[in-house]
């Protein structure tokens, strides 16, 4: 068995991430006073994509758990039916790992992983159909706003979720405990 490699945590910039989706951050967004002053909007940071197959948007709060270290990736996902925005809800780091999808797009390109740094006041959102591993947070738990695709009344969960797992790591990330 080969060992897995390494793989290296990248800080998260709208740049080296747009190939996955757009990144979520107030830095630089419009800015719309409202409710007589008191408050800020920072308008449409990102976009929702789930109407496909008469999905509807929804609102979620994922909570996650540290994961042990190495944090070894055998596995990967994707939603072909709509996009997923995750923002968190405390201002810890946490770790996005994405790949494009190999040449005949029936799988995750795992000798093109990319792991990213996010801040915790940075979201992102994975655009229909990119290759991402669940949630990867550094504390012991942290929760995480999340907006996705709910289908139609009737219609088998599965239909937006689409799992691609390995015998064994590909690769591992080795963070310090946050």
């Amino acid at each position: 068995m080969i060992a897995p490699r390494e793989l290296p945590v990248e800080p998260l910039s709208a740049a080296a991430f747009a190939p996955f989706g757009e990144v979520i951050r107030t830095d630089g967004a419009e800015r719309i006073m409202i409710n007589e002053g008191t408050t800020t909007r920072f308008h449409e940071l990102a976009g929702v994509d789930v109407a496909t197959g008469n999905g509807r948007p929804i609102l979620s709060i994922f909570r996650g758990t540290r994961r042990p270290d190495p944090i070894a990736i055998r596995m990967m996902e994707r939603h072909p039916l709509g996009s997923q925005a995750f923002m968190p809800l405390a201002a810890h780091d946490w770790l996005v790992v994405v790949a494009p999808t190999n040449a005949d797009d029936s799988a995750p390109d795992f000798d093109r992983l990319q792991c990213f740094c996010a801040p915790g006041n940075v979201g992102v959102s994975y655009a229909r159909n990119v290759w991402h591993h669940p949630l990867l947070v550094l504390q012991p738990e942290q929760d995480f706003l999340i907006i996705d695709r709910a289908g139609p009344a009737g219609e088998d969960k599965s239909a937006n979720l689409q799992e691609h797992w390995l015998d064994a790591p590909v690769a591992v990330i080795a963070v310090a405990p946050g």
